[in-house]
């Protein structure tokens, strides 16, 4: 039995608490996976660190020992109280629905054995802020982690793809399967680290780069151009006839679609329709 668990049994002793499946509540166990989660946070160095959902705290409990601020961001009642009697400072709220403009990002790491169902949007949001957070060690479904990473014509490119790379440059850190956890859920998981992009290349006015590409894989079998000018205003739509010279000359024809451009070229296709 790993410590991780034995730790784990210990608190859900004292605690009473079991996971709740409606908060996708699946707790690490696996030593060499939370070791390899804590040493690439460590890398960062950070002064502040938030950890969303940390439950009975697999990767708290390493995460407090730092020479950082923590903050735990819990929706589950009854783990929120459970950290506030450990003297931890806890946000109890929906990290989907929290104001995270209220923290210092740019000098903040966000750690998570994420819960499953609010991975996808949690990324796509911490994309959109207007200061990025200096980094992030998150754990995904195996299949989402695929998502985040894919490149172009692959079965996993899409429009989460272009999103996260086009903000992030993203490793993998470690795989993992379901004995990593309990309870074992269905499915494999991956852990990611997201470094946030210089600036000077990451896509201006964000909320709108986040439409100009969802837009763009809107119907993923149509092409480009259908999708853009079927689905954005007439000032986007004519965007898009300024721009086929450019992409005429990558070699592309007008029958492209979404999947076959990478994000340098999303964001090519961005920087020419706000410079030209």
């Amino acid at each position: 039995m790993s410590e991780s668990y034995q730790r784990l049994l210990q608190v859900l002793e004292t605690h009473q608490q079991g996971p709740k499946k409606s908060l996708g509540q699946n707790y690490l166990i696996s030593d060499v996976i939370i070791s390899r989660i804590i040493q690439k946070a460590l890398e960062f160095k950070a002064k502040k660190i938030i950890e969303v959902g940390p439950g009975p705290g697999s990767l708290t409990y390493f995460l407090k020992q730092q020479d950082a601020d923590l903050t735990l961001i819990e929706l589950d009642r009854d783990w929120s109280d459970y950290w506030r009697k450990q003297n931890q400072k806890v946000i109890e709220h929906d990290a989907l629905r929290l104001d995270w403009n209220q923290f210092s990002l740019s000098d903040t790491l966000f750690v998570s054995n994420l819960p499953y169902q609010i991975s996808s949007s949690i990324v796509i949001d911490r994309s959109l802020d207007q200061k990025l957070l200096m980094g992030m060690v998150l754990m995904f479904q195996k299949e989402v982690a695929q998502k985040i990473r894919g490149t172009p014509d692959s079965d996993h490119y899409g429009f989460l793809s272009v999103i996260a790379q086009s903000f992030w440059t993203i490793e993998t850190v470690t795989e993992a399967g379901p004995r990593d956890f309990l309870p074992a859920p269905k499915v494999a998981s991956r852990v990611l680290c997201f470094h946030p992009k210089p600036e000077n290349e990451r896509p201006t006015q964000a909320q709108s780069y986040l439409k100009f590409v969802k837009q763009a894989f809107h119907q993923r079998r149509k092409t480009l151009r259908s999708n853009w000018e079927n689905h954005l205003n007439q000032s986007q739509a004519d965007g898009w006839k300024k721009s086929l010279e450019l992409i005429l000359s990558w070699g592309f024809t007008d029958r492209l679609r979404a999947e076959e451009l990478s994000p340098e070229q999303f964001q090519k296709i961005w920087f020419y329709l706000h410079n030209t």
